[in-house]
């Protein structure tokens, strides 16, 4: 069946074909070479390749394994069962199982991490897991101790060789899909969002539907980012609205808020305006000095979802 999807069609198969600093290349293919894999922590930013690296290493040691996202599966029950189900049973390619639990800092720290760090004691001898984070520090310590970390932050060093490597690996898939693109728009892109490489491809496809990448999609990609952060507070998705927070961290704090004052007229209720107004003002002010923004304007962001009316 093909896949619709770019970031799945286009994941590398092999550590070698990952976009990543040599250093930690060189140390994901040391954990391929023991041919079993200890239990990992893959901590770093939103898209730089936590996922698919881990996808690798296992691909190439022939292990079967299983993704659950914990952003989306994060009730015990749900996991206690998928993990229940699939680790207490042998690998038919013989060998150790793999559990990849993405985005596991999302898990609840009091309950459903806790829970997690039993099922890693009670099926250790079947089961390995591969844990994917943005923030290592949400992971409480027994986590960490039955587990070793690796760090996929970028260095500023690398940042140029990096970048480069993935404008060259962007120009082959917009080839391969016969899309005519504008080399500075995707330039400009990739310098905006690096190193969310998933990021950026999936705004490449979505914009590509026209068969052209030129200077709208970085109009477009403005106009959409407020579109999903406004329905998502109008339905009270609080995991999809920080989600966008952590997404767009990168910009500048009180160019987020002024882009959300900027559109309330289009997506809430006028008797609503001016309170949400006040909000936003006092919560821009704090963001000078507080030392979590992403704490502040998710504060920011529930207040309005809690007091504001929506269209």
């Amino acid at each position: 069946m093909e896949t619709f999807l770019w970031v799945e069609k286009y994941r590398p198969k092999d550590i070698e074909s990952c976009i990543l600093p040599k250093n930690l290349k060189d140390s994901l293919r040391d954990f391929v070479n023991q041919k079993q894999l200890a239990n990992l922590i893959l901590s770093g930013p939103p898209g730089v390749g936590k996922t698919s690296a881990a996808k690798a290493m296992l691909d190439e040691i022939g292990a079967t394994n299983m993704l659950i996202n914990g952003s989306e599966e994060s009730g015990i029950d749900v996991l206690r069962t998928k993990i229940k189900n699939f680790a207490s049973t042998v690998s038919l390619e013989g060998g150790r199982k793999y559990i990849i639990l993405d985005e596991a800092d999302y898990l609840n720290a009091q309950s459903t991490q806790p829970a997690l760090r039993g099922f890693m004691e009670e099926f250790h001898k079947n089961c390995g897991f591969i844990l994917t984070c943005n923030y290592k520090n949400r992971l409480i310590p027994p986590l960490h101790s039955r587990c070793s970390g690796i760090d996929f932050s970028i260095p500023k060093s690398e940042k140029q060789t990096l970048a480069s490597e993935f404008f060259k690996r962007v120009i082959e898939i917009l080839d391969e899909e016969s899309i005519t693109y504008n080399k500075k728009v995707v330039a400009e892109l990739i310098n905006k969002y690096f190193p969310d490489w998933r990021r950026i491809l999936n705004e490449l496809q979505r914009y590509s539907v026209s068969g052209t990448i030129d200077a709208g999609l970085l109009v477009n990609i403005a106009e959409i980012n407020i579109r999903e952060l406004m329905e998502s507070m109008k339905r009270k998705e609080f995991t999809n609205v920080r989600k966008w927070v952590v997404d767009n961290l990168d910009n500048d704090p009180s160019r987020m808020f002024r882009r959300i004052y900027d559109n309330l007229y289009d997506y809430v209720d006028d008797s609503s305006i001016p309170h949400i107004v006040i909000i936003l003002g006092e919560y821009q002010y704090k963001a000078a000095f507080v030392a979590d923004q992403e704490i502040n304007l998710m504060s920011c962001l529930t207040e309005i979802m809690a007091r504001g009316k929506f269209k």
